[in-house]
């Protein structure tokens, strides 16, 4: 992200979103400011607590936290913690654009099981890959498209993409194995294809505006009918089967979204309205890896259907998601992909494990390199930042302090 310095007597200072230049949120809101006019030329300007500084240049502003005060005399001079800053900033983004290539391939190797399992006529093993958890990864990943899109991150609009092609493919081979009923084939047919065209539009400015708010007053009533749904769903036969969740869901989000269009709600509401879309959808997703784990509980013996490979794929790339889902304090995505790691990457591996469906060597391998890699992404955040524990980035993204 390239940020220039207006030539004007005042510089708005903007809220926190780390970038590639600065983050002004971690400094004092008053700050004198001044306008370079030579090339080469920076100003040190003190803050209020003479602790922090924020050097300016003609193309581009830099802030970080001095200890001890730096001589402006020299333009190549760099404070190290502003170098670690902008380097894990531009490793952060590498990682999510790297998270592309396991994601890639996650569903490929479930993928070619069903088809061997088609092949041979083994329709029975399908049946340990449960549609309504697809379904609701599905569903969550049309839904946080369409919310990357809105915040242009590029890299995640990929990964959602990729998200949705391969899971309709498997959804279409339960299908094919009848373990899928037709009648919801159809109708996510439908949703995913109009889903697509429309996110493609919108990344192309292509879209009137108010056919997008449609499109997202859409997706906030489905992904609000269909959560309580899809979860009261998973526990059947053990609970009474019955679409009031789903209908009682449907009927508050269509309400909320009238009062919306009417005027009628507050502007707490209209927030709160806005925000319910994302955290559904990402709530569909995080439900997904919980149906798969209770399938493994009832029918331990389908354990068998499952990739173990695709576990650690799923693992990986939603690890390789997390260090920039710090980064940018998005606590949204930050908890998709941490859950996804944990219950279903870590989650399905243990159940394999248990079932003795891979070794000891490959389920502690993965163990270790992913309670790791959490280690060193909270550490090195925490570090760049500045901080001396590394919870407080954590706290940072939670609490906004």
């Amino acid at each position: 992200m390239e940020a220039s310095l207006f030539s004007v007597d005042k510089v708005p200072l903007h809220n926190y979103r780390p970038s590639h230049c600065c983050s002004f949120t971690m400094y004092p809101k008053k700050l004198e400011l001044f306008v370079c006019t030579e090339s080469h030329f920076r100003r040190i300007v003190n803050d209020e607590l003479h602790s922090k500084k924020t050097i300016f240049s003609r193309q581009s502003v830099c802030c970080y936290r001095l200890k001890k005060p730096v001589s402006a005399l020299s333009s190549d001079d760099t404070h190290p913690i502003n170098q670690s800053f902008d380097q894990w900033d531009s490793l952060t983004a590498k990682f999510a654009a790297a998270a592309n290539l396991p994601f890639l391939l996650l569903q490929l190797p479930q993928i070619i099981l069903n088809t061997r399992n088609l092949l041979a006529g083994n329709k029975s093993a399908l049946l340990a890959i449960p549609w309504l958890g697809m379904l609701t990864g599905l569903l969550g990943n049309i839904s946080l498209l369409s919310y990357f899109i809105k915040k242009r991150e590029t890299e995640a609009v990929v990964v959602q993409m990729l998200g949705v092609i391969s899971m309709y493919v498997v959804i279409l081979q339960l299908v094919i194995a009848g373990a899928m009923p037709l009648p919801h084939f159809i109708v996510t047919s439908i949703v995913i294809a109009s889903g697509l065209v429309l996110n493609f539009m919108r990344y192309f400015h292509l879209l009137d505006g108010e056919i997008w708010h449609f499109w997202e007053e859409f997706i906030t009533i489905g992904g609000l009918s269909a959560l309580p749904q899809v979860m009261w769903s998973t526990f059947v036969p053990y609970i009474p089967h019955t679409v009031l969740p789903g209908f009682i869901a449907f009927s508050t989000a269509v309400v909320a979204v009238f009062l919306a269009r009417m005027g009628k709600l507050s502007e707490k509401g209209i927030g709160i309205l806005g925000f319910v879309s994302g955290w559904t959808a990402t709530l569909l997703f995080m439900w997904m890896p919980v149906s798969q784990m209770w399938t493994n509980i009832l029918n331990p013996e389908n354990v068998k259907g499952l990739s173990a490979v695709s576990m650690l794929l799923a693992m990986i790339g939603n690890g390789l998601l997390i260090p920039r889902a710090l980064f940018i304090r998005d606590l949204m995505w930050f908890t998709g992909s941490t859950w996804s790691c944990v219950f279903y990457g870590w989650g399905n591996l243990i159940c394999l494990y248990c079932f003795n469906n891979i070794s000891r060597e490959f389920f502690l391998a993965s163990s270790f390199g992913f309670l790791a890699w959490i280690g060193i992404t909270v550490w090195r955040d925490a570090k760049v930042h500045g901080y001396n524990s590394p919870f407080s980035s954590l706290k940072e993204m939670i609490f906004g302090h």
